[in-house]
């Protein structure tokens, strides 16, 4: 059997490593859970699992990008989102989850009503599947409310914060 460049040999089948690792490095950057390739009879499938953070800590597998969108169509009843759309950006859940307003139990939130944010500074944090991602700010401005509280369950598209 020849030798080849960066291929091993498992149970019969010619593994390209380096191939792996291009779909690992792709995985990574795309914040992919796993890819497959087929090519013929070989298949090859990347996955990794993500790791629970240490109690809390806002470390983060991949970042997760928040869509900012101003609301476009009033609710039916008269919530927190409603009266504040009109005044700026409203950010909204990326995911289903729970969210947190501070880093850690204890200490001072990340934002306050009436605080001044950068384009890019963490407003919150939302967990989800034991992963905590940070909502950052679409924009610079002013946090003209927060619709959510802390450790309250939250779902996909559901307005987190009004900045103006």
């Amino acid at each position: 059997m020849g030798e080849n460049k960066g291929a091993a040999t498992a149970g019969g089948m010619n593994i390209d490593s380096a191939l792996v690792r291009e779909l690992a490095e792709l995985l990574a950057e795309t914040g992919l859970s796993e890819i497959e390739v087929e090519d013929g009879e070989r298949k090859i499938k990347v996955a990794r699992t993500l790791s629970a953070p240490a109690a809390y800590a806002p470390a983060i597998a991949a970042p997760v990008p928040v869509p900012a969108a101003v609301a476009s169509a009033a609710p039916a009843e008269n919530t927190p989102a409603a009266d504040h759309a009109a005044d700026g950006n409203t950010v909204k859940s990326p995911m289903v989850g729970t969210v947190y307003l501070s880093a850690e139990p204890g200490a001072a939130p990340f934002i306050t009503t009436g605080k001044q944010v950068k384009a890019g500074e963490t407003l919150l944090i939302v967990e989800a599947m034991k992963v905590m991602n940070p909502i950052t700010a679409p924009s610079a401005g002013t946090v003209k409310a927060i619709l959510v509280d802390n450790a309250q369950p939250v779902e996909f598209d559901q307005p987190l914060v009004v900045i103006g």
